[in-house]
């Protein structure tokens, strides 16, 4: 696994790529996080992304959650960080934050992955959308991009309907960002479903903020930098 670290003071900032993405995505954020807040900004490359290597068979939330600990337990964090996730991330953030609620001290969800999302109704659909796109990924199965869309394809039924019942620790405040198109531009069903989810999200508790990303697609760390920027500064000295 490869990690990027700038250090800073004693509190950490890990910022963590969409499904497809790797640290790059937050190239243009790092530096200007860093000397905004003094904090310590890590970025890294999910398992099968950038520099890391890649783990054979389907993409397990599990083992994407170990990971990122096992990598922060060797640089010797355990408590006060802020984590920023984007997309898929999302479930690396539900997941860390129900088990391990005192390592986090806040989080923006970026156009995150969220349980309220993962209905019933909604993964069957989910599946059925995407099938064509996995399909195209199958004749390119060792590109980067393409293998880390078919692993995540794999088991996604069952893997959803356990996220579903992921819980967030009230003690954890969060910041919501929802793109202006959402990742499902072309449905405006599902797109609603993505903003219900995002609201009810939110609704659970008074530390929980939702706003939307005006003007973005779904790729807001590359279209709003400077909203991300924002709302990661704020959040962080909120609780600083």
């Amino acid at each position: 696994m490869a990690f990027y670290v700038t250090q800073g003071n004693g509190s950490t900032i890990v910022l963590d790529s969409g499904g497809g993405e790797y640290s790059s995505q937050w190239k243009d954020i790092v530096p200007k996080l860093h000397a905004a807040t003094g904090a310590t900004v890590i970025t890294y490359d999910r398992a099968g992304l950038g520099k890391s290597d890649v783990v054979p068979g389907a993409w397990k939330v599990q083992s994407a959650v170990s990971d990122l600990k096992a990598g922060l337990k060797q640089l010797g964090i355990a408590k006060d960080v802020t984590l920023v996730s984007h997309s898929q991330a999302g479930e690396i953030a539900n997941y860390l934050a129900q088990d391990n609620p005192k390592m986090l001290s806040g989080a923006v969800l970026v156009d995150a992955n969220l349980p309220q999302f993962f209905t019933e109704e909604e993964i069957p659909r989910l599946v059925a959308g995407t099938q064509p796109e996995v399909d195209a990924a199958k004749k390119d199965p060792e590109k980067p991009e393409n293998r880390q869309l078919i692993s995540t394809a794999e088991g996604f039924a069952a893997a959803h309907k356990a996220f579903h019942k992921v819980t967030w620790p009230a003690s954890v405040p969060a910041t919501v960002m929802v793109s202006e198109k959402t990742p499902f531009a072309g449905s405006p069903e599902d797109a609603q479903r993505w903003r219900d989810a995002a609201a009810s999200f939110a609704q659970e508790a008074p530390n929980r903020t939702l706003l939307t990303a005006r003007g973005t697609s779904h790729e807001v760390p590359t279209d709003r930098p400077d909203l991300v920027l924002k709302e990661v500064e704020a959040m962080f000295a909120a609780q600083h």
